[in-house]
Parts: C-alpha cells; structure tokens; sequence
C-alpha cells in the first residue's frame, strides 16, 4: 500500500491531528503541486493538478500543523469532485 494510499485513508477518518505537511504529502502523491498565492499571499496556499486543471486552495495552519475540522472536510469534498475518491 502506497504512502498516499495510507494518508487519504487517514484523512477519510477525518482525524483531529491530521497535519498540513501530511495533506502536502498526500496532494503530491496524487499528482499536485503546491503554488504560493502570490508575493503577499501569507499563509495562503494553492495545490494545482494541472493533468486535471483542479485547484485546491487552503491557509497553511498556524502555529500549530494540525489542519482545523472545515479545511479536513474541504479536502474530501474537493477530491471526491476530482474523482480521487468515491463519493462516500
């Protein structure tokens, strides 16, 4: 079982401690990359598939990693759109 395999599972669990550098991995694993917003984008973060056009954007958390409950539930309503994972 891939890294990325094992991550979105963890992440369909909706886990509290769920860090961004875990999403970082999983996005890539999936075939995203990750943009800055632009020169004065602060926390603002983009991840762009550009196979399949899709853009993910999200704040980076801080001081903690760990994402908040709404950025989790973003994340698997915006790759269920994707087609990354059914629609459970």
């Amino acid at each position: 079982m891939s890294k990325s395999t094992k991550l979105l599972e963890r992440l369909l669990r909706r886990p509290t401690d769920f860090t961004f550098k875990e999403l970082e991995t999983l996005l890539l694993g999936l075939g995203f990359v990750l943009s800055k917003a632009g020169k004065t984008s602060g926390s603002a973060v983009r991840f762009i598939n550009h196979d399949t056009k899709q853009i993910i954007r999200i704040h980076k958390p801080h001081p903690n990693p760990e994402l908040k409950s709404y950025a989790v539930s973003y994340i698997i309503s915006e790759l269920k759109k994707g087609g990354y994972i059914d629609g459970r």
